[in-house]
């Protein structure tokens, strides 16, 4: 699967968007939802692309299938993360409406296209209908896994964020030594990319494929990439309030 290749494009990319990200917050709040907002919406649309290839996981002992698309998830879930530190958790619960709305639109098009006639020299029909040709069912149990569990990570990280507030703020500057920090982000984390597994695979493929497998190979690798990421989230969180300090 190439894994050092995939490491370096993860990283660099995480690392650019979590920068960019607490740089316009830091120096434009104002728009910094927006911003955020829009990561958050191209996240998850380059998920429900990437998750019709199906990837082999080889962690040297053990391997496992899962889509692609589990590379981004825990992406989505720190972007969401990002919102609800700074504007809290009702603009976090209005980011996942307005990316709600973005994929309904998304598959919408993808449907309104599928409508048109294709072109005779056109040689990548099939594989065209293969890879966007969403099934109801699947569609369906997308957006009711990301309408629950993202909504019950925004609600999770503000409620451990409320609980630990006080505590938290005794550590002042250094966000990396803060656990209550790696504690919320954490936490919120594995409870909705761990939820969002068992809801999705069980609504798309329940009676169709073995379900417990697909489920255990998708919680696995969400939560390890999810765990991985979680340094940029401090990163991030160190930024803003060092800033916050310094002013």
């Amino acid at each position: 699967m190439g894994f050092p290749v995939v490491w370096v494009y993860w990283v660099v990319s995480l690392t650019i968007v979590t920068y960019a990200s607490a740089y316009i917050v830091k120096n434009f709040r104002e728009i910094g939802f927006a911003a955020l907002t829009a990561f958050y919406v191209i996240y998850l649309g380059a998920s429900q692309i990437l998750a019709s290839r199906i990837i082999n996981f080889d962690l040297g002992f053990y391997q496992f299938y899962a889509p692609a698309a589990v590379f981004i998830y825990p992406f989505i879930a720190q972007a969401i993360d990002m919102i609800n530190e700074v504007y809290g958790r009702r603009s976090a619960h209005l980011a996942i409406v307005i990316a709600f709305i973005t994929q309904v639109l998304l598959v919408t098009f993808i449907a309104m296209v599928n409508s048109l006639s294709p072109a005779p020299f056109f040689k990548y029909e099939e594989a065209w209908q293969y890879l966007f040709g969403l099934s109801i069912r699947i569609t369906a149990a997308s957006w009711i896994s990301f309408l629950i569990c993202s909504n019950l990570d925004a609600y999770v990280f503000a409620k451990l964020k409320q609980r630990f507030l006080s505590k938290e703020r005794a550590f002042r500057l250094d966000a990396s030594l803060n656990p209550y920090v790696w504690l919320r982000s954490s936490v919120s984390d594995v409870v909705d990319l761990t939820l969002d597994s068992v809801i999705f695979v069980t609504l798309a493929f329940y009676g169709v494929m073995p379900v417990v497998p697909l489920i255990i190979g998708q919680i696995v690798s969400k939560n390890i990439i999810g765990f991985l990421d979680n340094p940029w989230f401090v990163w991030y969180k160190r930024i803003l309030r060092k800033e916050r300090i310094q002013s």
